[in-house]
């Protein structure tokens, strides 16, 4: 049952975070302005005598001009429409096609698609009533003149859609974009996981008890789950549900994504509303998984510093956002339990570390730009900045990748003086690392 009461749930949110939410709710917004001005008709004598001046002696002859409108409304999207999908096709070579969707959708063009689209249907329905009543012909006229309004209100609309859509593409707009929607993500994850019943348990303590897999019905990345759901299901069947996939991973129908620890197997219908927590968005997803942006801005990095882009100011770029939400998240960890009221552990699920998700960041960034020196400082740097919020066992992580960029920067650096350079920066500023004054030798491989 409960399965059931969520497939309306989902098919909602799907539909919120399409790129048709806001269009088709203006266009329904349009229509229904329009059926007014059809259905609705006042007469000219209830309406004040300044109106009436403005009434058209024959607005039924106005159709030429309604399709003149029109005409140059759907011209008018086709060509807005057209450019920027050129623009951001040329924008997902040379930073990420993952970012390509995401330009697109944003809301302020969705707006704008949204007016152009209730614009045209506004029009439309003018068209297919051209006739009108005796006596109200000045309310057909108020209606003529706003679709005038209308277009130019779209006019303006596509002064600030190429506006947008040029800032949009611009490296500053989207590494700004993902900094901000990946911090945002980590503000509303740390914001849920408030209270005494989230918890961070090294090793998941076991009951005894046989653990019952429950498998995935269909195949997709899991994004998310209703973790309060369920440590709510496990409580009811005095159990533990143990959760074998971490956030965002692709998994395949048929997969044990779960297990459930508990004296007795569970009811099929059980299974059912477990799985009806789960989220399946296809793609990645920052705003239900925040490491989806950290692995988006690498991804740009490494892009820039292809040979065919050879960027490395937008590298050192997404370096600098990259320091500031690794640094967030050494001040906060992510819980990885979930207990009920008496105390007992009722979810557990996997969490990445933070050495696991700093090599997965930074490393990829190091061999792809091992040849440029400023990448080099540009990462050490950051592992300098990031260890003066480090603990202990996070610092010996970042002294192993900071002891790794000093090896790469001695194998990059062939002249005196650039060796000469490098040395000057190698300890400079504050820190909590273990560097040495002078480059190393280079180690022939």
């Amino acid at each position: 049952m409960r399965a059931f009461l969520s497939w309306p749930i989902h098919l909602l949110k799907a539909y919120r975070q399409s790129i048709a939410y806001l269009p088709s709710l203006l266009a329904l917004a349009y229509a229904f302005l329009s059926l007014i001005a059809l259905l609705l008709p006042i007469s000219d004598d209830r309406l004040p005598t300044l109106l009436t001046m403005l009434g058209l002696e024959a607005p039924e002859d106005t159709l030429p001009l309604l399709v003149a409108l029109l005409g140059g409304m759907i011209s008018l999207m086709v060509f807005s429409f057209s450019m920027v999908m050129s623009v951001l096709s040329q924008a997902g070579g040379q930073f990420s096609h993952k970012l390509v969707f995401g330009l697109i959708s944003e809301r302020p063009h969705q707006w704008v698609l949204g007016h152009y689209l209730g614009t045209i249907l506004f029009i439309l329905m003018l068209m297919m009533v051209p006739n009108v009543a005796d006596g109200q012909a000045t309310w057909r006229s108020l209606a003529i003149y706003l679709a005038c309004a209308m277009v130019i209100h779209c006019l303006a609309l596509f002064v600030y859609f190429i506006h947008k859509a040029s800032q949009s593409i611009q490296i500053d707009a989207v590494v700004t974009d993902l900094h901000q929607s990946t911090l945002a993500s980590m503000q509303v994850l740390q914001s849920q996981q408030q209270g005494q019943e989230w918890r961070i348990l090294a090793v998941a303590a076991s009951s005894g008890h046989r653990h019952y897999p429950v498998h995935a019905r269909r195949a997709g990345y899991l994004q998310n789950a209703d973790l309060s759901a369920l440590a709510a299901l496990a409580h009811r069947v005095d159990g533990v549900v143990h959760l074998h996939f971490r956030f965002g991973d692709y998994v395949v129908k048929g997969l044990p994504i779960l297990s459930l620890e508990a004296a007795s197997p569970p009811e099929a219908s059980w299974c059912d509303e477990v799985r009806a927590t789960l989220t399946y968005v296809e793609g990645e997803s920052i705003t239900e998984h925040h490491v989806f942006g950290l692995t988006q801005l690498m991804e740009v990095a490494v892009k820039a510093l292809s040979p065919g882009i050879n960027d490395p100011g937008t590298a050192r770029l997404c370096l600098h956002r990259l320091t500031d939400l690794l640094g967030r998240r050494l001040e906060w960890q992510p819980c990885n339990s979930l207990f009920d009221r008496d105390g007992t552990c009722r979810l557990t699920w996997k969490v990445e570390d933070f050495e696991s998700l700093l090599y997965r960041l930074f490393q990829p960034i190091l061999r792809y730009g091992r040849e440029d020196l400023s990448i080099g400082l540009g990462v050490l740097k950051a592992l300098k900045t990031l260890s003066l919020f480090a603990e202990e066992k996070d610092l010996e992580t970042l002294q192993a990748h900071a002891d790794r960029v000093v090896e790469t920067l001695s194998q990059a650096a062939d002249h005196p003086l650039d060796r000469r350079f490098v040395s000057a920066r190698l300890d400079d500023g504050i820190h909590r690392l273990t560097l040495p004054r002078v480059l190393p030798g280079r180690q022939d491989t």
